[in-house]
């Protein structure tokens, strides 16, 4: 990868990011009046700081796109199978999106409804990205964007699952998730190959 494509990748996605998040906090705010960014009032202020905020979660989403990558060429390296990684992966996408559920829900609720929620919506748009990445690419493209596209946005969605706020949640997990699919789908046209470079 050149430097000239990586800031392709860079700029797009951090566009993305920002968009995202501003179109999706604009709609909560419209839904909730009482919804504001880092508790600004003004709409001027919110919408920079919401531009602003998608910023940094698409930053977060390459930070985690990048690391994926470079453990995945040192997990390759080390295991050797791609049978065996794979397999791994497959493990690894069940627990996170187990995790998801089990480790928000608290014992005072009984809504697991709600905790189910986000993470078949994850499954979900995991399951199109994987499909339209095999497109894109080949069959051995549907695995490794499966996994990114849930247990890496897993991950990085952490500080906002803290939260147990759903404006929270919903506020970062749209520029995410817009951001991991970008990233991972426009990687093979970057990198102008045909074969998966995952």
């Amino acid at each position: 990868m050149t430097l000239r494509k990586w800031f392709y990748l860079f700029w797009t996605t951090l566009l993305i990011g920002a968009l995202g998040a501003l179109i999706t906090g604009l709609l909560l705010q419209v839904n909730d009046q009482e919804f504001s960014w880092l508790g600004g009032s003004a709409l001027g202020f919110n919408i920079v700081n919401m531009l602003l905020g998608g910023a940094t979660i698409s930053v977060l989403s390459q930070m985690g796109f990048f690391a994926y990558l470079i453990i995945r060429f040192i997990a390759m390296g080390i295991v050797r199978s791609k049978w065996i990684w794979d397999t791994l992966q497959v493990i690894l996408v069940v627990v996170s999106i187990v995790d998801l559920v089990i480790l928000r829900h608290t014992e005072q609720s009984s809504a697991w409804a709600s905790y189910l929620a986000l993470p078949l919506i994850m499954l979900i748009l995991a399951l199109a990205a994987a499909m339209l990445k095999v497109k894109l690419t080949n069959r051995n493209g549907f695995i490794p964007t499966l996994f990114f596209m849930t247990a890496v946005t897993a991950i990085e969605a952490v500080p906002a699952l803290r939260l147990d706020s759903a404006a929270s949640t919903l506020f970062m997990m749209v520029p995410l998730l817009a951001c991991n699919a970008w990233q991972i789908l426009i990687l093979s046209k970057v990198l102008n190959t045909n074969k998966e470079p995952l």
